[in-house]
């Protein structure tokens, strides 16, 4: 483990204090631990985000871009 110094505003460290306290443990463990989860959850974040990308990409391009009317063609006779 190691030990950091963290500057904080005042409203924020008695904040932490009265968290620790409710908590029953320190303010270093508990800013320890909320660093940790916001690590998780990020990592996380970023492996779904990976993997959503990953599944959406269909490669290069085979041709030329659709006009906006085939795009929107629905099968319906011209006029």
């Amino acid at each position: 483990m190691k030990n950091v110094t963290v500057t904080m505003e005042d409203s924020v460290a008695e904040w932490a204090r009265l968290e620790a306290a409710r908590r029953n443990t320190s303010v270093s463990r508990l800013v320890g631990e909320l660093l940790a989860e916001k690590m998780r959850r990020t990592d996380t974040y970023e492996r779904a985000m990976h993997e959503a990308l990953k599944f959406r990409s269909w490669g290069p391009s085979s041709g030329p871009y659709l006009t906006d009317e085939e795009m929107y063609d629905r099968g319906m006779p011209k006029p």
